[in-house]
């Protein structure tokens, strides 16, 4: 029994042996698989395919030091340089004397601006005076001017000399594309010196470049919402709150964007539909709200100028033109606000405007039709000027023109008159006619509004084809009055 016994030991066991053979053989061939299709999708470029295949390498094999060094390679190409030094420093604790990957680390702390941890990897790698000897003397040698350059840039930014200490990040950049924290530094300056935008890209970089950078995030929406542009600051307060949903700064700062930016699209839309006192609505909640930022009262602002245009209080129109204007001269602020000028009869101060426009904007086509149309109508204004002799806003709708020529006729027809007195209404009496004929017509009113007058005697177009304003005014009102009149 006891022999069967250690029979049956000795076979399970040998058993045993070739079974671990066979398998390190075949996990030997399944890794030497993945090494061999990493390096065909890293020569075709496919980055992301050539890590797969590679993390599967390092699953079968984790003592091997090169494929951790070819996956840290990939890394680097992907610009994850925080996986490509975790693979360097694998690969040295597997061998400390394989100066590629110290080379390659030394190359990542660089990059970062880590310049001490930097300068020791490079060191190293000099002194070994094998490969890459050469090439790191000469990143080494370039590591004091950027101790300096940072020493440089953090003094121009506490004395305010914002040009220089962006001159010296911008070096600083060029050689350490990887430190948010200086690209985080440059944004500041930026923002000192007022170039959003540029404080923008710097800080969405920085952004990148940290994984889950709540900060950036917040900071990013703090900007966007501090130039008015509200629906890119929820985006990124949103961002924030998918990293971090207890993050106190973004949800405090998310219930204030989230309800101006409703209120911005809630009064645009009401302008689209033409519901007017809806926008007015909604625009002074938005001041209501925001009592600070100049560029989101801005555009609660323009929607009030814009939308009491269409309203019977045109002075509210130029007061709300005139307050948004003195945060922000825009050529569509100055067009809008010309226009408010115009159906107030103000000419010069609607031609001043279109000017201003153009100053800013040569090629700006509203200001420079509305230039040429604001002349003509100045010019008109000295002839004949039909809403003034009706008496009514260049805003009337037709009925309340008819109803304003019934008066006027009732006043100024030549039966209710004597003598000299007679002649005068007479003539007054034509005018108030023909004003109701171009006002109640779209097209000759249209015309009008233009600066052309349809009835204009030079423009061929006059109405003396049949035109009897006795006739229009029986045809509107109906005569109270027995009269005979003739034409001298």
């Amino acid at each position: 029994m006891d022999t069967w016994q250690r029979m049956r030991l000795k076979l399970y066991s040998t058993c045993l042996f070739f079974l671990a053979l066979d398998c390190s053989v075949v996990m030997g061939s399944d890794v030497e698989n993945h090494l061999d299709m990493g390096r065909d999708f890293l020569a075709r470029g496919q980055l992301q395919d050539a890590l797969s295949h590679y993390h599967a390498a390092v699953e079968g094999d984790p003592d091997n030091y090169l494929t951790y060094f070819k996956r840290g390679t990939v890394y680097l190409a992907l610009g994850k340089a925080k996986f490509a030094l975790l693979d360097f420093g694998k690969v040295l604790e597997l061998k400390p004397d394989f100066t590629a990957a110290r080379y390659q680390r030394g190359v990542v702390l660089m990059k970062q601006a880590s310049i001490e941890d930097a300068r020791k990897e490079l060191y190293n790698v000099y002194i070994a005076n094998g490969d890459f000897s050469r090439e790191a003397y000469d990143l080494y040698s370039k590591l004091d001017s950027l101790a300096y350059d940072m020493e440089l840039a953090t003094y121009y930014q506490e004395n305010k000399d914002y040009e220089s200490g962006i001159s010296s990040l911008d070096r600083l950049i060029e050689h350490c594309p990887w430190a948010p924290s200086l690209r985080e530094q440059r944004s500041q300056l930026y923002l000192s010196s007022g170039n959003v935008q540029h404080a923008i890209m710097d800080l969405r970089t920085a952004t990148k470049l940290q994984a889950d950078d709540t900060d950036g995030h917040y900071k990013l929406s703090k900007i966007y919402y501090s130039i008015g542009e509200v629906s890119e600051s929820l985006k990124e307060i949103r961002e924030c709150l998918k990293l971090d949903p207890d993050h106190k700064l973004c949800h405090t700062h998310y219930k204030i964007v989230k309800k101006i930016d409703r209120l911005i699209v809630d009064s645009q839309s009401a302008i689209n539909i033409k519901d007017f006192s809806s926008s007015i609505q909604f625009a002074k909640k938005i001041l209501d709200l925001e009592k600070d930022t100049e560029h989101i009262r801005f555009l609660a602002l323009e929607k009030l100028c814009r939308s009491y245009q269409y309203t019977d209080e045109l002075s509210l129109s130029l007061k709300y033109c005139s307050d948004a204007l003195e945060i922000s001269q825009t050529p569509d602020l100055y067009c809008l606000r010309a226009e408010g000028y115009i159906a107030n009869s103000m000419f010069d101060e609607a031609i001043r405007d279109f000017e201003h426009a153009l100053h800013i904007d040569q090629e700006h086509r509203q200001a420079n039709e509305g230039l040429k149309k604001a002349k003509n109508l100045q010019k008109q204004a000295e002839r004949k000027d039909y809403y003034k002799i009706l008496n009514v806003k260049r805003t009337a709708t037709k009925q309340e023109i008819i109803k304003a020529y019934r008066k006027a006729a009732q006043q100024w027809h030549p039966d209710n008159f004597q003598g000299e007195a007679k002649k005068n209404a007479e003539k007054k009496f034509i005018e108030i006619a023909s004003a109701k004929e171009v006002l109640t017509n779209p097209e000759k009113r249209e015309q009008f509004d233009r600066g052309i007058d349809p009835l204009d005697p030079e423009s061929g177009r006059h109405h003396q084809d049949g035109f009897n304003p006795f006739q229009q005014f029986h045809q509107f009102h109906g005569s109270p009055f027995t009269f005979k009149f003739n034409f001298n």
